[in-house]
């Protein structure tokens, strides 16, 4: 599990805060519920940023991979802004995940896809699975069915359904996403 390293002086993080380890699905649940208790707070206010170790891509390589499932240009998005959208969302990291308390949705993997509108992950309420697919398939490092989900949102919403999108890509140059990746 990846912790961030937003709480450095509440002893939650070792060293840098990227440290990882394999840990089965009760074992990450004991570790949120002894961050909680550390916390002070219940599973539903933990942070929002917390990641299961899981692929990071290299900023080319997931260049190179977008390109591949035709996401350059794909309803008029280019390739640095989907770029742009998947670092602001998951850091390039296939298994993030975002509790979002406010709507008790999560989001989930490298486009960082809610489970309110878009996937299935069996306990958000009154979901609609808009991409007929399980969350739990938007965390794998093949991304086949995130890129497919990501193409449907697009085609229905355009890239603006996603805030990290707006609030770090909008009108900004983003070329350095993909600048000299040969794509």
């Amino acid at each position: 599990m990846l912790l961030r390293s937003q709480f450095p002086d509440q002893g939650l993080n070792p060293g840098n805060g990227t440290e990882s380890t394999d840990l089965t699905a009760v074992q990450q649940q004991v570790v949120i519920l002894e961050f909680s208790q550390k916390m002070s707070a219940s599973p539903s206010t933990l942070p929002s940023w917390i990641y299961m170790k899981g692929k990071k891509f290299e900023r080319c390589e997931l260049a190179r991979t977008l390109k591949k499932f035709g996401l350059a240009g794909y309803k008029g998005v280019s390739l640095a802004n989907w770029m742009c959208l998947a670092y602001g969302e998951s850091r390039y990291n296939t298994q993030a995940i975002n509790y979002n308390p406010g709507s008790k949705s999560t989001d989930y993997g490298i486009f960082q896809i809610n489970s309110k509108w878009w996937c299935n992950d069996g306990k958000t309420p009154k979901a609609v699975n808009g991409c007929g697919v399980s969350c739990s398939a938007l965390l794998k490092d093949d991304i086949t069915q995130a890129v497919a989900c990501a193409k449907k949102i697009v085609s229905q919403q355009g890239i603006t359904a996603w805030v990290a999108w707006k609030n770090n890509c909008q009108n900004r140059d983003v070329t350095s996403y993909v600048k000299g990746c040969r794509v």
